[in-house]
């Protein structure tokens, strides 16, 4: 069974098979899932609302049987034993890393503690499997130098991997706020103008915003905790502005905290600025649709033009091919 998985791997028309046959799945799942995907707006208000009756039935329970409740996450415990171990808080520690796992969303000691361990575990992974597909399965035919260098090459992507998944959750977080945070400073600015205050506001902005981004909601949701507890209420608008580490949330927190300061009306300063983050938004739609062409080239050179070729000379070399016999 062995000799014939190692076979197959070494088939160059059963690995072109495989792979065509999973991109023509994905294209296909891609095409029709749009077709039978409803608004599941509801669908998920109404789960997030029977989960949170579960949760607090769970905590009630709990409660009564007097038993310890605690909010904060905690890593599991194997997981807390290699970092304590090894000592990885002080080998891997990363001050950019921890506000890198900030921005991605994942707050708190647990997200940490999983990324310092997945820092130690992830080069050893790679750089084991690297080799047993070169020195076992494959049997590569080069000098043991090439091989050496190759799950070298593996064990430093292996080390770069974890801060790789943080930078794309980091793009897919920023990516959602950017789009929403116009839409919310016009909610702002409405409630703002209606009277609100800023907490207030924030609070009923962050309702309004989930069905449109849940990052985005988050973030106003802590932000309005933070106005509500921090001493100094400047901090909550750098730590927001730190959060999402987005240009046009920073311009905005920094509107608001010399509104603070100075006292200057909030309305004129929120209307300019949605504005300026709607033109962002559009500048941005307006540099992908330019950029298309020149990245549709080499795909319409590889895959459209050949298919092109086929079906245009391909019946004429069939009845060439019929004369010549």
């Amino acid at each position: 069974m062995l000799d014939l998985l190692i076979d197959k791997l070494h088939d160059t028309q059963f690995l072109t098979m495989t792979f065509a046959a999973i991109a023509a799945s994905a294209t296909a799942y891609a095409l029709i899932s749009p077709m039978f995907a409803g608004d599941g707006l509801a669908r998920r208000m109404k789960a997030v609302a029977s989960e949170r009756e579960r949760m607090r039935q769970r905590e009630r329970e709990r409660m009564n049987r007097n038993e310890k409740v605690t909010l904060r996450q905690s890593p599991k415990q194997v997981v807390q034993r290699v970092v304590e171990r090894f000592n990885l808080g002080k080998w891997l520690a990363q001050e950019e890393a921890k506000e890198k796992l900030i921005m991605a969303g994942y707050r708190g000691h647990a997200p940490y503690v999983t990324f310092l361990f997945f820092r130690l575990v992830a080069p050893v992974v790679f750089l084991i499997a690297t080799a047993l597909y070169i020195f076992v399965i494959l049997n590569l035919e080069q000098t043991m130098t090439i091989k050496i260098g190759i799950c070298i090459l593996a064990a430093w992507l292996g080390m770069q991997a974890p801060m790789l998944f943080l930078k794309n959750a980091i793009s897919k977080r920023q990516l959602s706020i950017k789009r929403a945070f116009p839409d919310a400073l016009d909610l702002l600015l409405i409630c703002v103008e209606s009277g609100m205050s800023i907490e207030a506001a924030f609070r009923k902005v962050s309702v309004e915003i989930g069905s449109q981004s849940v990052p985005l909601a988050e973030e106003l949701t802590l932000t309005t905790a933070e106005l509500s507890y921090l001493q100094d209420r400047k901090m909550a608008y750098e730590n927001l502005q730190k959060r999402t580490g987005l240009e046009g949330v920073k311009s905005v927190c920094m509107a608001l905290m010399q509104s603070e300061r100075y006292g200057t009306p909030l309305g004129q300063t929120l209307r300019v600025m949605a504005q300026e983050n709607r033109d962002m938004r559009m500048n941005e739609a307006e540099k992908k649709a330019a950029s298309l062409p020149p990245k549709l080239t080499v795909p319409m050179i590889v895959f459209f033009l050949p298919v092109l070729f086929v079906v245009i000379l391909g019946p004429t070399w069939i009845k060439v091919a019929a004369y010549m016999k």
